[in-house]
């Protein structure tokens, strides 16, 4: 089962590295999580430079995709080149979008007659594409999620772990993150977020 996170130059460490971290505590023999990138190396917003682990061909792939986002998204969607590359099918694999990510699965076509999140930065800009942008951090239909703001990147990381492992999966991950003393209120508030979009399909794409 392969997980790849799309992160960009300019990307932000926490919607990718989060999400990586909270992922990769499932511990699973063929379990794999990949920092997905179109060059060997990008640099954060904050000028953290990490090495890629999978290329975008790889990432197209997967078992799972999330789309990261950063401050150079608006440029990442205007390279046409870029752009072609991601080909990204919500009938063969969970698709899932951070914040500016969004505006990724958005110029792709994914989120046609779809409402999604985003952070409040992105969304006049999702808005612009033709998205119907809801306050709220998570939404999900079918294989495809999008999520608002850099710590619901946790709840992205949650829901592919329920739909591809199960929710006693997702929560233990989720346990592990939180912090302590808050364990069981933190769990229990990112799973009342996310459920509403397992009941349906908690089977494996």
């Amino acid at each position: 089962m392969h997980i790849a996170i799309l992160t960009f130059e300019g990307f932000n460490e926490l919607d990718s590295l989060i999400a990586l971290g909270v992922l990769n505590r499932v511990k699973k023999p063929g379990w794999r999580v990949s920092i997905a990138c179109p060059t060997a190396r990008v640099k954060s917003m904050n000028g953290v430079v990490i090495e890629a682990q999978a290329s975008l061909q790889e990432a197209c792939a997967a078992d799972a995709v999330i789309v990261g986002s950063g401050r150079q998204t608006r440029e990442v969607v205007a390279d046409s080149a870029l752009m072609a590359q991601l080909q990204l099918d919500p009938s063969k694999q969970l698709l899932a979008a951070q914040c500016s990510g969004t505006l990724v699965l958005a110029r792709l076509g994914l989120l046609d007659g779809v409402p999604a999140c985003t952070d409040l930065t992105t969304r006049p800009w999702v808005q612009e594409a033709g998205i119907d942008v809801l306050n709220q951090p998570i939404f999900a239909s079918g294989n495809v999620a999008t999520a608002g703001g850099c710590l619901a990147s946790a709840y992205l990381a949650a829901w592919i772990i329920a739909r591809l492992e199960g929710i006693d999966a997702a929560q233990s991950a989720l346990h592990y993150v939180a912090p302590v003393g808050e364990k069981e209120a933190y769990v229990s508030r990112a799973m009342a977020n996310i459920m509403p979009f397992l009941e349906a399909n908690l089977t494996t794409v």
